[in-house]
């Protein structure tokens, strides 16, 4: 994903070309590059060893963590991105006596790809990190919506076998998207990834925010998800059921719950295909595909701290799918299939 300031950068370097919206990478090209590997020195891995010197028990003056302070509006807002954050939790009831549960369960409605405050201090966090940058590279639904308001060009490299409806708000937002094989392996160069390190290579002041690296992403986790969430249960949570992909979710917010309440239970969910639980079923796990969007990958990010968790639940298209219109149908919420999980 790449963002410019349009009102300093009126001129593009890339022309609009075929199916790829001003992307500057060519259908031709990235087909040429089928089966290759991205050239190590044009992008950084997104599965490198974290070097995050978090430990749980550590005292708080020995933490890497930031921790900035909640801030609440009120009256008229500035802005749309005033009204980021403070997603309610929302209490499922037809489902979970369907099923027998007795045990409370809420689940977290949020915007796809999440707005929460993780848009906010993502985004700003890699801005202040190179602020003589006019531009950024942002992911997601929420980093469009931030780059409309900004002013910003924002370009997103997806699979193709993300939605169509999600494709629709993207544009709507203002941003250009570039659809990459479903089929290509992270270290492709016709991967979603080895299009952006491409884009990011050959348009000037363009920026990744590397949503599977960049520490913001679990930190702004840390800071606000598990704090609302926390905030909305009185400070009680037994047991966080997170679906996994980034790992920025699950990172964040588990950190952030385990120092709290110590005894909470973590549960990591990603779908049959994914390689995320990294053992001995991996290279079984690679020939399987996912249709689920958002979780799951053939990778294991940065980002992602496996030691947080205390159970890995392995998902299947089916199971989501169903869910999902089970809870649009019996409680009314809107949640896409990976929210299903």
């Amino acid at each position: 994903v790449h963002v410019q300031d349009n009102s300093n950068n009126q001129d593009s370097s890339t022309g609009q070309t075929g199916s790829t919206l001003d992307s500057g990478v060519s259908s031709d090209r990235r087909l040429e590059n089928r089966g290759a590997v991205i050239n190590e020195e044009n992008w950084i891995r997104p599965d490198l060893p974290s070097r995050c010197t978090w430990r749980l028990g550590a005292p708080t003056s020995e933490s890497p963590h930031s921790h900035p302070p909640r801030t609440k509006a009120c009256g008229i807002l500035p802005n749309i991105l005033w009204k980021i954050g403070d997603t309610p939790l929302v209490r499922l009831n037809r489902i979970p006596k369907e099923y027998g549960l007795k045990c409370e369960i809420c689940n977290s409605v949020t915007r796809e790809e999440s707005v929460d405050g993780f848009g906010r201090w993502w985004m700003f966090g890699s801005l202040c990190t190179n602020p003589d940058k006019p531009s950024v590279v942002l992911a997601g639904i929420g980093l469009a919506l931030i780059a409309a308001v900004k002013g910003y060009r924002c370009i997103i490299t997806m699979p193709e076998k993300m939605s169509m409806e999600k494709a629709d708000v993207l544009r709507a937002l203002g941003a250009e998207i570039v659809r990459t094989p479903t089929s290509a392996c992270f270290d492709s160069p016709e991967s979603h990834l080895g299009v952006a390190w491409e884009l990011k290579n050959t348009i000037p002041n363009s920026h990744i925010l590397d949503q599977y690296r960049n520490p913001s992403n679990p930190l702004a986790h840390y800071d606000t998800t598990a704090e609302e969430i926390l905030e909305q249960c009185d400070g009680k949570v037994d047991m966080l059921v997170v679906g996994t992909g980034t790992g920025g979710t699950l990172t964040g917010v588990a950190r952030k719950l385990k120092e709290r309440c110590p005894s909470v239970k973590i549960v990591a969910v990603d779908p049959e295909g994914s390689v995320l639980l990294g053992s001995e079923e991996n290279d079984e796990n690679k020939k399987n595909s996912f249709e689920v969007e958002g979780i799951g990958y053939d990778f294991i990010p940065t980002v992602l701290d496996k030691s947080l968790v205390d159970m890995w639940y392995k998902s299947n298209d089916k199971e989501a799918f169903i869910m999902s219109r089970k809870l649009i149908r019996e409680e009314g919420l809107l949640c896409g299939r990976f929210m299903s999980l």
